[in-house]
């Protein structure tokens, strides 16, 4: 508190000796003024509270301190609520926590929740509604805002509209120092569109619809876009080393292996909360922090530096497919599940799973049979726990209810793969036999929109399985299998390629899962399936004595093998191909091309990239130097119906004519701008030639030469020959050969 001098009489004063305005009691106030951020930093302001009266106050307090104990420590005596001179309440009311860090999470978790239909609550600190009122920022008159001119924005999604009219799609190249965008021309060089030096330090990231492009440096994350590419957003993450957006792009979670250190000057975002924190959730639309987090416990005796990679699978944070809710695995006890965008812990507990290994949500909303209810699914697993046998589970959010569960046994290991549209989940399961000497895999599938949720398992699956992918909007699968021990080796093991689609079934119904083909003998490790279905590439990747592509189509339009007549599916070989020191795959959004590249961050051996079609034709191959990394921009869902699309699918000959034309049109136009061009080289050398033939003629005439000096010495050389002036014939024999042909005789 500030010294008083009431206690001091104004005639104990004598003016000649003490004049107040001659005093210099800086020091006292320096000792004792109040620092407003360090003194009222425990404190909150709560506004659009009912009004009420002195006998109805007492319950409302009570009634705000089941909410305010939910985040810290406070009691009635640390809440005023200020009344006014008609006895009402005025509507808002100041609580004291015990620390600031529970005040920042007030004001975090507390923001606007609903009270009652009527009432939600604004919390806000003390120290920044006193810092606003210093600054100038709140008046003690109301002035009405002044409302600026319109501005038209750029239009985000700007790159759906190509404007060449062939439906383009573009991508990122990082090579060397610069980041450039281009439109894919197919077999023509790229058109650039931008092209930026030391754009990021690191990496770029495109969004997962396409709008924005991430670039990260030291101070944070930028995110661009529009047709001009500039700056649309910014989050301060010191040292940030990896970055994940959700699926509608309407939050992004940022991580630094470095935790978070907010100088004694302030951060222009996060506050002395996320002191010492790792993770940090964001609202891309205000570009304010929700909520930020610790680093799990790494492991005993070992240090994570700034250069070092995570201890722990990335995204630390999974996204149900609306994005209102956030998941957060404490592996072995439970699964901590955030309500967007207040991130408050759903129910204001986690979800207790002993020994849960992993989980991971459901990539489109489900719609199962018979619930009508709104709900998000999520699967975990665990482990064998004593006699317990180890578990899958299929978990409603909400509602928090085991929809279905599976017992496993003999298990060494799992892995959860979700088909694109929540239709079906499978789970890979790797078994040990009785003496833990030898593996093999079984395949666990969870039929989600059947009701009851059946599980079928495929267990003809004799082999160790290292790779397994889903066909996107479909129901066929693609797997790779080794009868090698599972790890690093020297020698790649050699591998097999099996197809799995469903038996033909009546009316919608989707059959039993059986096995259509098996290719042995491979080195492939990696599946890479068309956004659009049908096609697949498997490819053997990050590997120096071997880069294949085989390029494959499961509807191939030919004959069936009569042992597969009752299948989904007619698999073909299109093409294979080669890609030496391929370390990347990845197709385009529309499903027509494949993008492969050999970055300098894994070697520096013939970096570059390739391009093919859907086919396997290669259609573009270029070496850079120091080329990092690749990316095609994704492209938001379609907006049309089903109906409209298989209406389009019907029609596709009638389309495919109009495209077809205009291609041998542009092809056309190609040719005839390059017979142009050769005409207008080749009629320009004429027109310098004979310029030089003028230029020097005139200087022959005006040093006194012969205008045609071969003539004279031709002329003076068949004097030589006749003398006396009679002509002299020469012939001369000239040969050419009009046609060759060559025939072998055997």
């Amino acid at each position: 508190m500030a010294p008083s001098f009431d206690h001091l009489r104004e005639e104990d004063l004598d003016e000649e000796d003490f004049d107040v305005d001659d005093v210099d009691i800086s020091d006292l106030r320096e000792k004792y003024e109040v620092q407003l951020e360090q003194g009222y930093d425990t404190f909150v302001v709560i506004d659009g509270l009912p009004q009420v009266d002195e006998q109805q106050k007492p319950k409302l307090i009570k009634f705000l301190l089941r909410k305010l104990n939910t985040v810290g420590r406070t009691s009635e005596d640390a809440i005023f609520m200020p009344m006014g001179d008609d006895g009402m309440s005025l509507r808002f009311a100041f609580v004291e926590f015990s620390s600031p860090a529970e005040a920042a999470a007030a004001v975090r978790q507390l923001d606007q929740v609903p009270l009652d239909k009527k009432h939600t609550m604004r919390v806000n600190k003390l120290t920044d509604i006193d810092r606003y009122g210093r600054e100038g920022r709140v008046e003690e008159e109301y002035t009405p805002p002044k409302i600026e001119e319109f501005q038209e924005k750029e239009h985000l999604r700007w790159f759906l509209a190509d404007p060449s009219g062939r439906g383009r799609d573009q991508f990122v190249m990082f090579r060397g120092d610069t980041v450039g965008v281009f439109w894919n021309n197919e077999k023509d060089q790229p058109e650039n569109i931008v092209d930026r030096q030391q754009w990021t330090e690191t990496f770029v990231q495109w969004s997962p619809l396409g709008t924005y492009l991430t670039s990260v440096h030291a101070q944070g994350v930028l995110l661009w876009g529009g047709a001009s590419w500039s700056r649309l957003r910014r989050f301060a993450h010191p040292f940030v080393n990896l970055v994940a957006f959700s699926p509608n792009e309407k939050y992004l979670v940022t991580w630094s292996n470095r935790p978070i250190a907010i100088p004694d000057s302030g951060h222009p975002a996060l506050s002395i909360d996320d002191d010492g924190k790792n993770y940090v959730i964001w609202d891309i639309e205000t570009q304010k922090p929700l909520r930020s987090f610790a680093q799990l416990d790494t492991p005993a005796g070992e240090e994570q530096g700034p250069k070092k990679p995570p201890k722990f699978p990335w995204p630390a944070f999974k996204w149900s497919a609306d994005d209102k809710y956030v998941a957060r695995l404490n592996q072995g006890t439970s699964i901590s599940v955030y309500e967007l965008p207040r991130m408050n812990l759903l129910d204001k507990t986690t979800v207790k799973i002993e020994g849960v290994m992993d989980f991971d949500w459901a990539p489109a909303t489900p719609k199962r049979d018979g619930v009508k209810t709104y709900e998000q699914l999520f699967c975990f697993w665990t482990p064998e726990i004593g006699s317990n046998p180890a578990r899958v589970g299929l978990m409603s959010i909400p509602s928090k209810e085991i929809v279905r569960s599976s017992n496993l046994f003999s298990v060494s290991d799992a892995k959860l793969h979700w088909q694109s549209d929540a239709s079906y989940l499978c789970v890979k399961v790797d078994r040990h036999s009785k003496s833990k000497k030898s593996q093999a895999t079984t395949l666990e599938i969870f039929r989600i929109r059947e009701k009851g949720v059946p599980v079928e398992v495929v267990d003809t699956i004799k082999d160790t399985v290292i790779n397994f992918a889903w066909e996107p909007k479909g129901d066929r699968f693609v797997i790779i299998t080794t009868t090698e021990p599972v790890g690093a080796t020297a020698v790649p093991p050699k591998t097999a390629v099996s197809f799995f689609c469903p038996e033909k079934a009546k009316g919608n119904a989707v059959g039993n899962f059986k096995h259509l083909r098996t290719l042995e003998k491979k080195n492939s490790n990696a599946i890479y399936w068309s956004p659009k279905g049908r096609f697949v590439v498997v490819a053997t990747v990050a590997n120096q004595q071997s880069s294949d592509l085989d390029f494959f189509d499961l509807d191939f339009e030919g004959e069936k093998p009569e042992s597969e007549k009752d299948l989904k599916a007619n698999l073909q070989l299109m093409n294979t191909s080669e890609h030496y020191g391929m370390t990347d795959v990845e197709w385009d959004p529309s499903g027509r091309y494949v993008a492969t590249w050999a970055s300098a961050w894994k070697h520096s051996m013939e970096n570059g990239y390739h391009l093919y079609d859907f086919k396997g034709e290669q259609l573009r191959e270029e070496h850079i130097e120091k080329f990092k990394q690749w990316a095609w921009r994704p492209r938001p869902p379609s907006l049309l119906t089903k109906e409209e699309q298989k209406q389009i699918r019907k029609n596709l000959r009638e389309y495919s004519r109009v495209f077809e034309q205009e291609d041998a049109e542009r092809i056309t136009s190609a040719d005839v701008a390059v017979v142009e061009h050769r005409r207008r080289v080749l009629d320009e050398w004429y027109a310098w030639r004979d310029a030089m033939e003028k230029e020097l003629a005139e200087e022959r005439a005006a040093l006194g030469l012969p205008a045609d000096p071969v003539g004279e010495l031709l002329r003076a050389k068949a004097a030589e020959i006749a003398p006396d002036g009679q002509e002299q014939v020469i012939e001369e024999i000239m040969e050419e050969v009009l046609e060759e042909t060559e025939e072998i005789v055997n």
